[in-house]
């Protein structure tokens, strides 16, 4: 998933009433200068012992290759490994910077994954997340609720600057909080070879706008008063109808359609636009507010049963250059539509915000307005010449083969949901694994190398780390299960050997001796240091280990929302759940142009899986 850390700062550069407001900018700072000294309170994270990792690869090969390959790969290892050997020296230099950095891997992993990916965001990389179902009786309780998200919004972030967003905890241990400043007034900025994240609110002078989207134009929007207080509900409305009637037209170029393009591609179109004054502002403009709303047009109507997947689709980019992909900017590091927020953020903060963001909209708005004049919502204007109009309509046709080609399905499984696994004392995000690789067998015969995104956020500037399966108690399950010659009691059995593995994969990563990161930190570090390439990784088993078809992400949140992101290979599959007590949303994804996979295929198989496996721990009388 996309990444917030910054490789470059800029000054924001608000409006009138933003150079007005020292007052509040000044508050800002202080409290966020309190609020990272509390956040940095959690430990640093740990650099796992070289043999402890080099054996977890081993372990994690073992499933997935030949006797024979595996053999010659374990000795290629043991030989990384030896005492003084190039992994030793390798391991020597990432302990030296976990010494003198504040997190000795995530600026390496986040500059690697996402800002060196030259890949679309969209699809790609940027993750959306849906609010649960809101159908509108027309425009005007559309911006109803527009006004009250954009509130909730605010609310959020002043809890942030106050220090009072609460501090999470993990298995009693507490976050880093770290991300949370970052989701306001930041945007990526595309470049020729790697790309950059600017974040415009640690200036003197932090914005105080948001941009407005509708009809593919965009509104600069004001959000606080001269006095530095936010703007009330209705203040908020009444200024989305002043952008509503300004924006009536449909005729005007999708600007926004050109950051959905392959990143040099766009890196290129972005200077050419930048050569002109009035698109230079605009694109600043944009850039530096606190967020982006997205006010999208209806949708076509379709079935209850398509509904989920179709507005996860939407989310994640937009429809298409017919639908609202104009309205985005996928830069942003925080959309918000009225149907969905759509980030280049990690999952669980987002989750964490559209859970605030749901529980504000059930209040009635707090503040009266004030009898103040508004100032009208600023229009950005773009000087389109030949050559961005050259672009614009190549990404339009790049971005809807794109769409095109993404098989979206989202379901609710109903039949039972966390409580299950736990009245059996197994992990429910272990019980959820073990029935993806299953169903993943069912379906295509094999089991395959998979990802499980999980959280680091409990070490200083943590960010992500990867659990590797099938374990091989999840191999010798999966070939039983389906064998009439294994006894209920030996597969029931071999199923719990299975979850508890990955549940002690699990608490391996949570203690900050996860292998994947490591195993890229070592690989990076002998670039660095301008050495060879380690021989372990030009072998054909880590090419195999790290052709993940298989990439997996729990988001749990209080509500019924899901996140959706695209799968990382091309013959692979995207899944993310979102798991409640009495049932579990998921969401998959898997590309077209693959024959062997099929998005809905796979959801059929494991909503039967995850059935005979409630009656493998539950037996009907």
């Amino acid at each position: 998933m996309e990444s917030l850390d910054s490789c470059t700062t800029f000054d924001g550069v608000g409006s009138q009433s933003c150079r007005n407001s020292l007052k509040v900018s000044l508050l800002l700072q202080v409290s966020l200068r309190q609020e990272l000294c509390f956040f940095s309170s959690v430990p640093a994270q740990p650099v796992p012992p070289l043999a402890q990792t080099l054996q977890g690869y081993l372990r994690a090969l073992e499933p997935l290759l030949p006797a024979e390959e595996l053999s010659h790969t374990r000795r290629m290892v043991q030989e990384f490994g030896r005492p003084g050997g190039l992994g030793a020296q390798l391991q020597g230099g990432l302990e030296r910077r976990a010494r003198h950095t504040r997190n000795w891997i995530s600026p390496l992993w986040v500059q690697w994954a996402y800002l060196e990916g030259r890949q679309p965001l969209p699809v790609h990389s940027n993750p959306a997340i849906s609010l649960p179902r809101r159908d509108y009786n027309g425009w005007r309780s559309q911006l109803v609720f527009a006004s009250k998200l954009i509130a909730a919004v605010l609310d959020f972030k002043a809890k942030i600057n106050t220090g009072q967003l609460p501090v999470e905890f993990m298995r009693g241990k507490p976050l880093c909080m770290e991300l949370y400043p970052l989701l306001f007034s930041s945007c990526r900025i595309p470049g020729p070879k790697h790309d950059c994240v600017a974040h415009h609110g640690r200036g003197r002078r932090s914005p105080t706008h948001i941009t407005v989207v509708r009809n593919y134009q965009f509104f600069q929007l004001e959000v606080y008063n001269s006095d530095g207080s936010r703007m009330t509900e209705s203040q908020i409305h009444s200024q989305l109808l002043r952008i509503r009637a300004q924006s009536w037209k449909t005729d005007k170029e999708p600007m926004g359609i050109l950051t959905s393009e392959h990143r040099h591609t766009w890196g290129q179109a972005y200077n050419r636009l930048l050569r002109d004054k009035l698109n230079r502002e605009s694109v600043r403009m944009i850039e530096t507010g606190l967020f982006s709303l997205c006010l999208d047009s209806p949708v076509m109507r379709i079935s209850d049963e398509k509904y989920a997947s179709r507005k996860a689709a939407q989310i994640l980019h937009g429809g298409g250059t017919f639908s609202n992909s104009g309205n985005r900017w996928f830069d942003k590091t925080l959309q918000v539509s009225c149907r969905n927020i759509h980030a280049t953020a990690e999952g669980p903060p987002i989750a964490t915000l559209l859970d605030h963001i749901l529980d504000y909209c059930e209040k009635p708005d707090p503040k009266r307005a004030p009898l103040v004049p508004l100032p009208m919502p600023k229009k950005l204007y773009f000087h389109i010449d030949r050559e961005i109009k050259r672009d614009i309509e190549h990404a339009k046709q790049n971005l809807d083969i794109l769409i095109n080609d993404l098989d979206v399905n989202v379901f609710n499984f109903k039949r039972f949901g966390k409580d299950l696994p736990k009245q059996h004392k197994l992990s429910p995000h272990s019980f959820i694994q073990v029935a993806l690789q299953l169903a993943y067998y069912r379906v295509h015969n094999e089991v395959c190398a998979a990802c499980d995104i999980i959280s680091q956020r409990m070490f200083r500037g943590g960010r992500t780390e990867y659990i590797r399966s099938p374990t091989n108690q999840t191999l010798k399950f999966i070939l039983a299960f389906d064998d009439p010659s294994v006894s209920r009691e030996a597969k029931l059995q071999l199923f719990k050997e299975a979850v508890d593995a990955y549940a002690a994969l699990t608490a391996q990563a949570l203690k900050g001796h996860g292998i994947e990161r490591h195993l890229l930190a070592l690989k990076l570090q002998a670039i660095e240091e301008g050495r060879s390439i380690p021989k372990i990784f030009m072998d054909t088993a880590y090419g195999v280990a790290t052709h993940w078809k298989l990439r997996t992400g729990q988001v749990p949140a209080n509500t019924d929302s899901v996140m959706c992101f695209g799968p990382l290979v091309p013959d692979g599959y995207a899944i993310c759940y979102n798991p409640q007590a009495d049932h579990v949303h998921f969401s998959i994804t898997a590309f077209n142009c693959c024959e062997e996979t099929h998005a809905e295929t796979l959801a059929v198989t494991l909503k039967d899986t995850l059935c005979q496996l409630q009656e493998l721990l539950q037996p009907p009388l």
